[in-house]
């Protein structure tokens, strides 16, 4: 086993052991699951399989509530309350009434001090079924963020292990919910940083050229007033980390007619869409970056380099970009190429290593980083380039990815 599935399977089985006997002394059946082993394994797993979404949005009261009954099962005990630092979440179970009052009087020196506590709650009711408790920390990253109290007619050594076990796994569960705010706060920031790259340079240049067809044109005027406020809203829109390829593409293309009206005869644009791919979900902003390397590249990079020994194409030719997205099987494979200036390889590398000295290959070095992030180091970007050869971009996109959706 990895060590992923160690860490996970260890308390849940720990619980589960506890689950078991609480369980056959009640007389629940067993043998409808193989072993009576194998029956508590099978139920602590689905159980907490249960207990675990509502936790990945963190220590919130919403998920205390929701993932409580599945806790308190699969501890098989008689109450359950989750706490943060100052308040009572949720408490699930018997004796409310009696016992809640008290509870963050209780574990006041474990939220100070990290330590599980086991104490006699204490209750004036004689028939109050609630005579012992435990209580562990939930944390992350070393700082305690609640408690877990579990609670019980006896003592019992069984129920504070367990306890402890699942008090851990709860934390392993807000860790990722931390991480997945990390990652979130992350891909905003990048975002942010692609948005910044529609510099004033590109409106100031779009707008000239609108400017330039008032009189002589104004109908294409008005068409790329148009396109350019389309583009804009998007590339600025607040809701949604993802989109879909067919918005993706379409965004492209508003980005081409604004960079049309400005090259004319210098650029020339080729698309290859299969329709099925156009409902797969992508990260947003993903590939108008590649498409906009090419063109500052591509045209305005042929414009200032010297002649390239080997260049594909002539100074005065127009510069050719194709755009493909194509149906792979389980993925979608979008291409795109351009017959420009191309770069140094050595140069790319340092790009993608996110050398800070390094200019040029707008976007590549961020749309490769969210790639990875979303997907995987496996569905990094693959590039190929070289001085005067043009560059080659492909972008592998799983069709289906859980978390991924518009």
């Amino acid at each position: 086993m990895t060590l992923a599935v160690l860490l996970f399977l260890g308390p849940l089985l720990a619980a589960g052991a506890f689950l078991l006997g609480r369980r056959t002394a009640r007389g629940t059946r067993t043998s409808d699951v193989g072993t009576p082993v194998e029956h508590a394994t099978f139920e602590t797993l689905h159980t907490a399989s249960l207990a675990a979404p509502p936790l990945r949005a963190g220590l919130t009261a919403e998920a205390a509530r929701k993932s409580a009954r599945g806790l308190r099962s699969l501890l098989g005990t008689d109450a359950l309350c989750l706490t943060d630092r100052d308040t009572i979440l949720t408490w699930d179970g018997a004796g409310e009434q009696q016992h809640a009052a008290h509870v963050m009087d209780q574990i006041r020196a474990l939220l100070d001090t990290g330590r599980d506590r086991a104490f006699v709650p204490g209750c004036a009711d004689p028939d109050c079924p609630l005579r012992w408790a435990v209580a562990v920390p939930l944390t992350v990253d070393d700082r305690v963020l609640g408690a877990l109290i579990a609670y019980a007619p006896r003592e019992s050594a069984v129920l504070a292990r367990a306890a402890g076990e699942v008090g851990r796994w709860v934390s392993v569960q807000l860790e990722l919910a931390e991480l997945d705010r990390s990652r979130t706060r992350l891909i905003e920031a990048e975002i942010k940083a692609l948005r910044a790259q529609i510099s004033p340079h590109f409106i100031f240049n779009s707008l000239a050229a609108i400017a330039s067809f008032v009189r002589t044109d104004p109908e294409r005027a008005r068409e790329l007033l148009l396109e350019f406020a389309d583009f804009t809203r998007y590339s600025f829109r607040r809701h949604g980390d993802f989109t879909t390829l067919a918005e993706e593409l379409h965004c492209i293309d508003q980005y081409l007619a604004l960079v049309r009206a400005r090259f004319g005869d210098r650029l020339s644009i080729t698309l290859q869409v299969a329709p099925e791919v156009l409902p797969v979900a992508l990260p947003f902003l993903c590939l108008q970056p590649l498409v906009e390397n090419a063109v500052k590249h591509g045209v305005e990079g042929a414009a200032t380099a010297p002649p390239a020994a080997g260049s594909v194409r002539a100074r005065d030719t127009p510069l050719r970009i194709t755009i493909s997205a194509l149906d792979a099987g389980s993925e979608a494979e979008v291409v795109i190429e351009d017959d420009g200036a191309g770069m140094d390889p050595a140069q790319l590398r340092r790009v993608l290593r996110g050398d800070g000295a390094t200019s040029g290959g707008i976007g590549l070095l961020n749309v490769d980083e969210r790639l990875r992030q979303v997907y995987g180091d496996a569905y990094g970007l693959v590039i190929e380039t070289g001085i005067g050869a043009g560059m080659k971009v492909t972008a592998r996109i799983p069709k289906y990815r859980a978390g991924v959706h518009t």
